[in-house]
């Protein structure tokens, strides 16, 4: 690829089809151009589906988050970033998704949770990229994430995804219209969250990193998690510090080195991915005394699409 300058992958990028080529874009996208942005943006779209009272529920029973909340968060991040970097069909793709699945299968998750999630994960990167990354996605980059995730989606059995762009973010939308609302388990698992970037800094500034985040938090998340705002002046000041972040890095030479797998904070699996398989991620089984309710019932296989891959 010829040396465009600070846009040589967005040339490429430009090149690329975004139905044909959207897991090349998307590696582009998450590995090399916003690797901060999407790391940053996917905590939030975690965070934001705590605000459906049926995923905090679930998560709140399961005990993960209150005994695992790091090692939940270091699967999460590789696992997806084991598909982004060698493609939902390659070998260690599809490990990562048996993983996912496997973990997924054990509960009673309905369909349309599923579907959020997996629209959280498209849409609030590009939302966050159009606010504070260093240059604003490409068409291309927007219809790509749409792409990979749908793709990923059939693998996962989720169904009724939406074919459409438009479509599939009215239906985020609509659904955290009609779903969000304050719930005590909402309160405890975004908590447990805060509680987990927090400890990432030194003891002295673990209360600044939550007030951060809450900084980055709109109302009605706020609500849905009967959290305080934080202080307008801190609003100001970290809005200000990543658009300044922005600036800074719009002015640096293109990364050669995607950062996708490269995970030297994960604190699970030190020295991750050598030495490991994505495998080897994943959480326990279910808790001898987790409510059987929450437990999955057999359902129909997806009427078509690729077989979603299990644990086999």
């Amino acid at each position: 690829m010829a040396d465009g300058g600070r846009h040589r992958w967005l040339r490429r990028i430009e090149e690329l089809d975004p139905v044909r080529d959207h897991h090349e874009i998307y590696r582009i996208s998450i590995g090399f151009e916003f690797p901060f942005d999407y790391q940053r943006a996917l905590e939030l779209a975690l965070l934001r589906t705590y605000c459906v009272p049926s995923i905090s529920a679930l998560l709140d029973a399961t005990g993960e988050f209150r005994l695992r909340a790091q090692q939940r968060y270091d699967d999460t991040a590789l696992l997806m970033a084991e598909m982004a970097e060698h493609g939902y069909d390659s070998p260690r793709g599809r490990q990562a998704l048996r993983v996912i699945n496997r973990a997924h299968q054990r509960y009673a998750i309905s369909n349309d949770d599923m579907r959020y999630v997996l629209s959280t994960f498209v849409y609030e990167p590009i939302d966050w990229l159009d606010r504070f990354g260093w240059r604003r996605p490409h068409e291309h980059e927007r219809l790509a994430a749409f792409h990979y995730y749908r793709a990923v989606g059939a693998r996962m059995g989720i169904r009724d995804v939406p074919d459409d762009f438009d479509a599939f973010w009215d239906f985020k939308r609509e659904y955290e219209r009609t779903t969000f609302r304050y719930a005590p388990t909402n309160q405890r698992i975004g908590a447990y969250t805060l509680d987990l970037f927090g400890s990432w800094y030194p003891a002295p500034l673990r209360r600044a990193a939550r007030l951060g985040v809450l900084a980055l938090l709109p109302a009605e998340l706020r609500d849905a998690f009967a959290f305080p705002a934080a202080p307008r002046w801190l609003s100001v000041a970290v809005t200000g510090g990543l658009r300044t972040r922005a600036a800074v890095v719009r002015l640096l030479p293109p990364r050669t080195t995607s950062r996708l797998t490269q995970a030297p904070r994960n604190r699970t699996y030190p020295g991750y991915p050598h030495g490991y398989q994505p495998a080897d991620l994943g959480s326990p089984p279910p808790p001898p005394d987790l409510d059987p309710t929450w437990l999955a019932r057999p359902e129909p296989p997806p009427a078509a699409g690729p077989e979603p891959l299990g644990d086999r």
